[in-house]
This record gives structure tokens, sequence and C-alpha cells, in this order.
């Protein structure tokens, strides 16, 4: 059974949308998909998928872990996919304890017999709940947007994420623990603690951690996809996070694709269709149907990919950018012909996009003053 982790450093980037149309996209090539809202505390995956509203989900199951997990696992309308619904109603389940966070374990891996592929919607943020459930697999999926936030946040999620691979790495009393807690007390804190530079250090003082830790992240290997862009630029906002994955945490990441802003979204919402069955064509959902296909044909066993093959996948991505473009542009173009489109909505949606673009300067003058004003306190990173 492969597992797929989908997470966000930051809401609002689409990951739900993202994990529910690419698990549609899994059934209809044939697999056998379990579907699992993990969004604890926010669950709202089932309004993507059009599912009715569940009358349990994992919050109820959590609360008794020895009840018939399988009363929380629902048919769905398409074929060969299952869904299992998370909670909004009861509380504290977004902070999961750890024999919850074990036995929920337990029951995701007795679904092989009957599972191809697990999808797990994660919550946003770095949760330890959320980090465990990502280290499941060493291919999750990191998805971001271009805005300067959605990026720092997907970065300090993965930052977080090789940190907890760390933390757990080494047994608790041990000289590597012991270091890295107290570099952490002495104000370095995660933001700061380099994996390049704590590494030698670690090696030196105790061998075996540095061991087992280094034989557990040369098997994570992130995913990335850059998900509501405007324009193929935004495209080139992933490499930002290439380059400090590479220099600050020796992690190497490969680019699974970036997918368009569409309106049809919103519209295969209301109507209760994940956008995929919604407008099949449409150039959000081939985008989802491409990432799949490179998916499914990985070898889920051969995670290992050298610098050649990560730097042909962020190529790949520029060059998709390009051509969903002018697939757009010409989309566009023939909606105005048609009359189908009209000058007003043009207008509209022009108006949409600018008031998006006020969001983002915004976000990076703040982001500048923050800078400026750290610099000024003599920090150096």
């Amino acid at each position: 059974m492969r597992i797929i982790p989908i997470a966000s450093g930051k809401g609002g980037v689409g990951k739900s949308m993202v994990a529910a149309n690419l698990g549609v996209a899994f059934a209809q090539a044939g697999q056998r998909v379990v579907l699992a809202d993990l969004d604890l505390g926010a669950s709202n995956l089932h309004l993507v998928l059009g599912h009715q509203s569940p009358k349990n989900g994992i919050g109820v199951w959590l609360n008794d872990t020895k009840s018939d997990f399988n009363e929380v696992i629902a048919d769905t309308d398409i074929r060969g996919l299952r869904f299992i619904p998370g909670d909004t109603e009861i509380p504290g389940t977004a902070n999961l304890k750890a024999f919850q966070l074990k036995a929920l374990v337990k029951r995701f891996m007795a679904l092989k017999d009957d599972t191809d592929i697990l999808v797990l919607d994660l919550g946003a943020g770095t949760h330890q709940s959320i980090l465990d459930f990502f280290l499941l697999s060493g291919q999750g999926i990191v998805v971001s947007a271009p805005a300067v936030t959605a990026v720092l946040n997907a970065y300090v999620f993965l930052k977080n994420t090789v940190f907890r691979l760390m933390f757990t790495s080494f047994g608790k009393g041990s000289k590597a623990r012991t270091y890295l807690e107290q570099a952490r007390k002495d104000g370095s804190g995660p933001q700061k603690l380099y994996i390049p530079k704590l590494l030698p250090e670690i090696k030196k003082i105790d061998a075996p951690s540095y061991e087992k830790f280094m034989a557990r992240i040369a098997n994570l290997h992130p995913r990335l996809i850059m998900n509501m862009i405007d324009a193929p630029k935004d495209a080139d906002v992933a490499m930002k996070i290439r380059r400090s994955c590479e220099e600050y945490l020796d992690l190497k990441i490969e680019h699974l694709g970036v997918i368009y802003r569409d309106n049809i979204q919103d519209t295969a919402l209301s109507s209760r269709l994940p956008v995929v069955l919604y407008k099949p064509n449409s150039i959000l959902s081939q985008a989802v149907y491409r990432i799949a296909d490179k998916i499914l044909s990985t070898d889920q066993e051969d995670t290992f990919l050298n610098e050649k093959e990560i730097e042909e996948s962020f190529q790949e991505a520029g060059m998709e950018a390009e051509i969903d473009f002018e697939s757009k542009v010409d989309y566009v173009e023939d909606l105005l012909h048609s009359g189908a489109l009209s000058q007003g909505d043009l207008v509209e949606t022009v108006k949409s996009q600018q008031i998006e673009l006020a969001k983002i300067r915004k976000e990076n003058n703040f982001l500048k003053f923050k800078l400026s004003k750290a610099m000024a306190k003599g920090y150096k990173p």
C-alpha cells in the first residue's frame, strides 16, 4: 500500500482540493483508494469531495479506539474510492495523544490488504502529530502557493519535519538528544539551527545516533506542488524552497508540477463535485491528472532521485507552466469570441487579480520590514 500524506505549512493554499482530486484521479486509474481527512478540528474534505456531511468521523473513533474502525470508512459514488471523514465537532481532535496517534496509524496500516493508495489530507501547520503522519511516507507532498508567506511556511514545514525526524532518531538521554535540546535552549531555535552545521558535531559526539538519523533521512524525499499560480513566473518561486532546503536542511525535494488558479474550483465546490469530475478537460483538472500520472509512474520503492532527475523535475514544471498559460489565454480568447465571456466578466477578472497582487505586495512589504528590523539588530542568517 502506497501512503501519500499531503501537507502545507499554511492554510488556504488548496491542499484539500489537491488531496480530494488526486484521490479521484487515482481511483479513475483503477487504484483502490482510501482518502482520509486528518485536518482534525477543521475538517472540510467532504465538501470538496462532494460527500454528504458525515455522521461519524475519526474524532468519534478516537474517543473509543477499541471500537470498529470500519464504521468510519464510508463508500463514495466514485468507484474504487473510500473516504474517512474527520471531525469538527469534537474538541481536542486536532491535538492527538500519543496512544491515539499510535492506534490510528495501526488502523491505517491494517488497510493494506484491500487498499492500493492511502491519501492523507493533513492539517495546516507543524503540530507534532501532523509531522508524524507526514513521516509515514518518504514521498509526502507539500502544497504551496506563490505568495511569500505560503512559500516561507512550506519551507518551515519541511524544516520542522527534518528536525522531528532528527529528534525521534536520537534516543532519550543520548548525547545527540542532549546536544540538540541544549542548542534549542541556548536560543538558537529551529529557525537558526542548520542541519549541515549540526551534523558534524553530532557525528563527533554520538556516532550511533548520527548513523540512525542518516539512514532515516536517506529515505525522505518530499515532493512539491505549486498551486494557485497566475502566470509562468510564479512557478519560479519553487526554486526558493528548493535552494533553502538544500542549503539549510541538506534535503532534496522533487517538483511534481504546477496548478493554475481557476474560479471553476468554486463552481465545482458549490455543485458538490470534485473539479476533475465537474470539468475534466479544464486546465486545472488536466494539471491534477498530470501530477497523478507522475506519482503512479514512480515505483514507490524507488525513492532516490539524483541531482539530474531533481533538476529535470523543476525544468519540466517550468515548461508545464508555460504550456498551461498559453492554453489558458487561448481559452479566454475563445470565450470572448464566442460571447460566453463578456468584457464585463473580463474586467471583473482583472480586478480580482489586481486585488490578489495588492495582497501579495503587502505581504512582501511586511516581510521586508521584519527583515530590515532584524538586520538592524545585528541578526546574521
